[in-house]
């Protein structure tokens, strides 16, 4: 399956945001028991993160995207890309 990253970076004070992040931990808990090899983080030194995962195609990995709380709960503006793998 073809990889994809969701590159976040904060839009809400960190008080507002720490609400819906263990429910976004538990979407990409979710994401892995379905398969999509999901792993999520965030940048040590400014606010942001990112979200990897496997998707079938690009409107499925929208589709994953749009269903992440913090995307839902308007927390995060984001780019999502497909990402090519050269080397693993």
């Amino acid at each position: 399956m073809p990889t994809f990253v969701k590159i976040e970076k904060g839009i809400v004070n960190k008080k507002t945001f720490d609400k819906y992040v263990t429910e976004h931990k538990e979407y990409v808990r979710d994401l892995i028991r379905k398969g999509h090899k999901a792993k999520t983080g965030y940048w040590e030194e400014l606010g942001g993160g990112m979200l990897i995962f496997e998707a079938s195609c690009l409107e499925e990995a929208k589709e994953i995207v749009a269903k992440d709380p913090l995307i839902k709960n308007n927390c995060v503006s984001y780019e999502l890309h497909k990402w090519k793998i050269v080397v693993e």
